[in-house]
């Protein structure tokens, strides 16, 4: 008998157990750690994200050679960066894992899928005109992801950091953060739908900036529905009189934070110390807030605007906040209701950001990096739709997207090819069995 040849050496280390030597070894054949991502395979499908990108950019190849599509790329792409593997190299493993190759509807027996070779041509291939039209195909995703036309939305505008990796196109030294990068504008809705993402430097948006993004994001939407009512919601960056003279010719809504100024705080001086003495003699309470709302305006502003001012007292001081809004009510319901939500935008940015890693913009060029963006963007909706399945009141409609790909992605699973149908081993003791099977029983609600 030939002697038999290990095909990969064994794991060293590992202690023995009641006396017998573990023996690990990577040769387990059609075996894949990411079962669960064929959920997320019938999420996009349902959604269509891929064809929608690649239909937005021109394939220069003989179309007779070509073997893998640009769709086939995205999603193979986006299925990766969902399933935590951000970095590209990864594509010349994760090719021949079966459950990828399902997710693409491709047996396993099949050919490998696309290697990063192939990855990184497509994410230098499409140019400004290209990326335009994705931005018009991501806008047209979120209109579509409604069950009916909303009355009114709110989009919130806000800023993160992305350190560089390199001597890239678009990175800027940021004085704050002590590094070079860029500092790309997200939009999101109030529920977290993701509208828009753009890059740019590591510097502060001005005013003709932030207007230049808004009236585009804003007229995409309106083609979709012209009446709908929109507040715009952001911090004091967007504070701008290009923003505001904006919002009044386009008939928007908005609450706005201002920065701190000597003449705002002229207005406050005296609830500021009624307030501190105020609290100084009331032992119970642990904060003290009270509201003042009046009209004042920069010089660079075109008009006076409604300003509300949100002094706090505390056993560390006195913090003051000024908003300017053109809505109506009472200043505590419009700071606390309205304003203060503003901070569910910098949990999106931290699931769009950590979660599915949307700093890997390591691409030379500017285009390339934006493309990846988009990716990313791509992949937060996955995660968002597979959410918006679960039912209202439980833990799994809040979860982090980071919970949802370690309990519902990451399982192991063994894939067996038959002649008439392919089957999936599971873990037996999987605990999320229950929830698995109900997203997949609704995801006929997922809208497109």
């Amino acid at each position: 008998m030939p002697a038999r040849v290990e095909s990969t050496p064994s794991l060293p280390g590992l202690s023995p157990v009641a006396g017998r030597p573990l023996i690990a070894r990577f040769d387990g054949g059609q075996l894949s750690s990411d079962g669960g991502l064929l959920v997320l395979g019938e999420v996009e499908r349902r959604l269509g994200l891929a064809e929608r990108l690649a239909a937005c950019i021109d394939d220069p190849r003989a179309p007779e050679r070509v073997r893998h599509g640009l769709a086939a790329v995205l999603r193979f792409r986006m299925l990766m960066i969902a399933a935590g593997y951000e970095d590209g190299n990864d594509a010349d493993t994760l090719r021949h894992d079966p459950i990828f190759k399902l997710a693409l509807d491709h047996l396993p027996e099949d050919a490998a899928l696309c290697s990063q070779p192939t990855i990184s041509r497509l994410e230098n291939l499409p140019g400004p005109r290209a990326l335009l039209r994705m931005a018009r195909a991501m806008v047209e995703l979120y209109c579509g992801s409604f069950r009916q036309v909303p009355r009114r939305i709110v989009l919130d505008v806000d800023d993160t950091f992305d350190a560089a990796h390199g001597a890239q196109q678009l990175r800027l030294f940021n004085a704050h953060y002590d590094d070079y990068g860029f500092q790309p504008i997200v939009v999101f809705d109030g529920e977290g739908r993701p509208i828009a993402a753009m890059l740019r430097p590591a510097c502060r948006p001005d005013g003709r900036e932030a207007r230049a993004l808004l009236r585009r994001v804003v007229r995409e939407i309106r083609s979709h529905w012209p009446r709908v009512e929109i507040l715009i919601r952001a911090d004091s960056h967007y504070c701008a009189p290009e923003v505001l003279d904006f919002c009044r010719a386009e008939g928007l809504d908005f609450i706005l934070g201002v920065a701190s100024t000597t003449t705002l705080r002229r207005h406050v001086e005296a609830l500021e110390q009624s307030t501190a003495a105020r609290h100084a003699t009331t032992s119970e309470a642990d904060k003290l807030r009270r509201y003042k709302e009046f009209y004042d305006g920069a010089g660079s502003w075109s008009r006076v605007e409604r300003v509300i001012a949100r002094v706090e007292a505390s056993a560390q001081g006195t913090d003051t906040r000024f908003v300017v809004t053109n809505l109506s009510g009472s200043p505590r319901a419009l700071y606390e209701r309205s304003h203060c939500r503003r901070g569910r935008a910098e949990n999106h940015l931290k699931a769009w950001k950590r979660h599915l890693a949307a700093d890997r913009t390591s691409c030379c060029r500017a285009s390339a990096n934006q493309f990846r963006l988009m990716l990313h963007t791509g992949a937060y909706w996955l995660f968002w739709s597979l959410r918006r399945l679960m039912p209202k009141r439980s833990v799994w409609r809040v979860a982090q997207f980071d919970t949802l790909r370690l309990r519902l992605v990451k399982l192991a699973t063994r894939v067996v090819a038959l002649k008439t149908r392919v089957m999936l081993r599971l873990p037996s003791t999987c605990p999320d069995q229950a929830i698995l099977r109900l997203a997949l029983e609704r995801l006929p609600r997922l809208l497109c």
